[in-house]
């Protein structure tokens, strides 16, 4: 239930990032390019805005698999030392996100007691900036979940595009395509 509500909001949050952005910068290209005029704010409300689609979207990435990775030597392990392994890299990862969740607190913290707004927009910096500690949470977040996927074999590791894997398949499918249109 939970892992389903996150679910859902991380995609509505992404879903809505990417829209607002998109829109944002057609209005400003438009304004730009036809009127001779611009918004201020617009370029640092676009730059907040992907870097919050990208640290959402860093953990919505662990969750479907879709980040690539260098796992030739993990393949050919045997099962148990694969499971060693990707126990090993999921931890690593979890100490890498505790140590910037640690520093975006300490940055976070600093912004909010001293109260400085963002140069364009009427906003504290602490709450524009506060996806380092948001991003950091859920990606922890994704990344306990896959270790719990490890330790009860539901996963033997990260789920890593296989580019290649990909690209052979997309080359056999036109392959394919080209021969059943040849024979007619």
């Amino acid at each position: 239930m939970f892992t389903r509500m996150i679910n859902s909001l991380e995609e509505t949050i992404i879903v809505l990032l990417l829209a607002t952005m998109t829109l944002l910068v057609f209005v400003e290209v438009v304004l730009r390019f036809w009127f001779d005029i611009g918004l201020m704010w617009s370029q640092e409300l676009t730059l907040l805005l992907s870097a919050w689609m990208v640290l959402f979207g860093a953990s919505y990435g662990i969750k479907v698999g879709s980040h690539i990775g260098v796992d030739a030597l993990v393949k050919i392990l045997p099962p148990t030392a694969r499971k060693i392994v990707s126990t090993a890299a999921v931890l690593a990862c979890l100490f890498y996100t505790a140590l910037f969740s640690f520093g975006a607190w300490v940055y976070l913290s600093k912004m909010h007691s001293i109260g400085i707004e963002l140069e364009d927009l009427p906003i504290q910096k602490w709450v524009a900036h506060s996806i380092l500690l948001i991003g950091m949470l859920l990606i922890a977040f994704r990344l306990l979940a896959l270790l719990w996927r490890i330790f009860t074999g539901e996963a033997e590791g990260f789920q890593l595009a296989d580019e290649a894997k990909d690209s052979m398949h997309l080359a056999e499918e036109t392959k394919a395509a080209s021969q059943g249109g040849n024979s007619e």
